[in-house]
């Protein structure tokens, strides 16, 4: 999907930092999703949502990270973010 809207400098909300921690999500992937998301998704006016596929642990598993970002704002903010094992779930086809 083409979009105005560069993600690469987005700010990190406080409540987005506290996700990343909890849920030990590394800013090497985080940077990726950002930079170059596989897709990205509107969820309503001014927010979308970025996917990236990646793998991650021993025995290496497939996840999907969704990442919410506020758009009305310059830079955009990530306002949260997690990873999911339930990729076809949440992966647009369309």
């Amino acid at each position: 999907m083409d979009t105005p809207h560069s993600f690469a400098d987005a700010a990190i909300s406080p409540h987005a930092a506290i996700e990343i921690r909890r849920r030990q999500l590394t800013s090497q992937v985080i940077r990726r999703a950002l930079a170059q998301p596989e897709q990205v998704l509107p969820v309503r006016a001014g927010r979308v949502v970025l996917h990236l596929r990646f793998s991650d642990g021993v025995p290496k598993k497939d996840y999907l990270l969704r990442v919410f970002v506020d758009t009305h704002s310059a830079p955009p903010v990530v306002v949260t973010l997690y990873r999911t094992s339930k990729i076809e779930k949440y992966w647009s086809t369309k």
